[in-house]
């Protein structure tokens, strides 16, 4: 059997975004701290009609009428953004695809390594499940709140991925490095709406992981860093991935140092472009890596993912001859341009208005706001939230 990776991608972000230098003016912030020191040039902007489970479905109808949906038989969202405390968003979403009954349909939790987890349990599956074919969702929308210290690193997103025995994209390597421990870097009690988080404690944290995991992997594999064709992190901004990089370029000659960097510039775009996704970042990454760097088949890639709390995980894959055949980069280049800009003073009605908590039946329409997905959330009747998908 072929090495189990990626066969599919894909990602949807909500169509409206601000400028953070326009942010950092409102908040009274030189524009540097946020596009250097921080590392982010924009924002993605979720409305009311945009939630995790119309994201997810979004992303994944981006290349389901490419693949057998009949073989799926695992779907998997990792979330930290849920939307019910015992239902999973994985069974809305198979409702909205019309995915086969027989598959098993659940929601994996651990901050921002939710998706990997998922990715992990994939591959597991499909190695002993000859033929079938599962379907893993990162899919989140990172809040903090007005003028805030976190503000500037919020955003929203999904990223579909259809893992599979014979991958179109990326095969992953059998090999991976796990560290984990009970840390208090970032969590969100359910009697809050927003996140806590020590932001100098859980960038620590990050590196720490990443140097555990990656020196393990390494060792694991006795593979060296000239052997990466390029190295892709979790980033929920870009500098912190920027200061991880760093680490796993220590001791390295020139070449490799600029080589690498390049790559890692172009891995970053969409995550400067769209924020944090949270699950999604990771992948986020590999998209961006993929539509924007300088790649050929069989190159090695690694991927670091980081779940504050915390777990860690560094793994690889070999990109598969013909993968830029499975990758829409005009597509996504051209829905990026294509996006409305908000001003500072829309961004935050469209804030307010989405963490206001109602309890009475309502509906949304595409027409009172501005959706701009196939698929979106509208409303809630009888407690039970309500999906549509335009034209249905």
């Amino acid at each position: 059997m072929s090495t189990v990776g990626i066969d599919q991608i894909g990602v949807y972000t909500p169509a409206q975004y601000i400028e953070t230098t326009e942010l950092a003016k409102r908040r009274q912030v030189d524009p540097n701290k946020y596009t250097i020191g921080i590392g982010q040039n924009q924002m993605a902007v979720p409305n009311p009609t945009t939630d995790i489970v119309s994201m997810g479905a979004n992303a994944a109808r981006t290349f389901l009428s490419k693949v057998d949906v009949s073989q799926i038989g695992l779907l998997v969202v990792g979330t930290e953004s849920g939307i019910d405390q015992s239902k999973a968003s994985a069974l809305f979403i198979k409702s909205i695809l019309n995915l086969p009954n027989q598959l098993r349909a659940f929601e994996v939790k651990e901050a921002c390594f939710g998706a990997t987890a998922g990715v992990m349990m994939a591959q597991d599956y499909v190695k002993t499940h000859p033929g079938k074919t599962a379907l893993v969702i990162a899919s989140d929308i990172s809040r903090y709140g007005l003028n805030t210290g976190g503000e500037v690193t919020q955003g929203a997103g999904a990223v579909a991925m259809l893992i599979s025995e014979k991958p179109r994209i990326v095969e992953f390597l059998p090999e991976s490095a796990s560290y984990s421990d009970d840390v208090n870097d970032f969590w969100r009690p359910n009697y809050s709406e927003t996140a806590f988080v020590d932001g100098k404690y859980s960038t620590e944290k990050y590196l720490e992981f990443f140097t555990h995991t990656f020196d393990d992997y390494l060792k694991q594999t006795q593979l060296k860093v000239t052997d990466f064709a390029a190295l892709t992190y979790h980033l929920p901004f870009t500098k912190m991935g920027i200061k991880a990089q760093r680490l796993a370029l220590e001791n390295q000659d020139e070449a490799t140092k600029t080589r690498l960097t390049a790559q890692f510039e172009a891995s970053s775009k969409y995550c400067r472009q769209i924020g944090n996704l949270y699950t999604g970042s990771l992948y986020l990454s590999l998209v961006s890596l993929l539509h924007q760097g300088n790649l050929n088949s069989g190159d090695l890639i690694g991927f670091y993912s980081y779940g504050s709390g915390s777990v860690a995980e560094f793994f690889a894959g070999r990109l598969v001859a013909g993968y830029q055949n499975e990758i829409a980069t005009n597509h996504m280049q051209d829905f990026l341009a294509s996006r409305q800009k908000l001003s500072i003073d829309e961004y935050e009605a469209i804030y307010t208005e989405c963490g206001k908590v109602k309890t009475d039946d309502y509906e949304l329409t595409p027409e009172a706001v501005i959706s701009d997905g196939e698929v979106y959330f509208a409303g809630v009747k009888d407690h039970l939230r309500q999906y549509k998908v335009k034209g249905a």
